[in-house]
């Protein structure tokens, strides 16, 4: 299964730097981060024994499921600030308040 990348609010997803980074000395390679990535985001080096950021662009912007399901904290990500800033800079906010307008029927409870 192919994952499909779409822009991120209408910004390229690769101008966005966001993704895992793996501290390979707190690592102990049980394959959490590899195996709860939906987005495919990592491979695995059988070898070494360790996770592999093999399509970073893959990472879901703003998404730390691996990082909080780490049992060795061992995955960090940029600060949470980077997201925040990149929404009040591209004006996301406004952007998301017309996605929700335009998709009422869809997204109505």
């Amino acid at each position: 299964m192919e994952v499909v990348i779409k822009p991120w609010h209408g910004i390229p997803r690769e101008d966005i730097k966001w993704h895992p980074v793996v501290d390979e000395s707190r690592c102990i390679g049980c394959g959490m981060c590899v195996t709860g990535c939906g987005r495919k985001v990592y491979g695995f080096d059988y070898k070494k024994k360790r996770p592999v950021v093999v399509r970073p662009n893959n990472c879901m912007v703003a998404c730390v499921t691996c990082a909080n399901t780490c049992v060795k904290d061992a995955i960090s990500f940029p600060p949470k600030d980077y997201v925040q800033e990149l929404i009040k800079k591209e004006k996301l906010l406004e952007r998301a308040m017309n996605e929700l307008k335009e998709r009422v029927d869809e997204l109505k409870v």
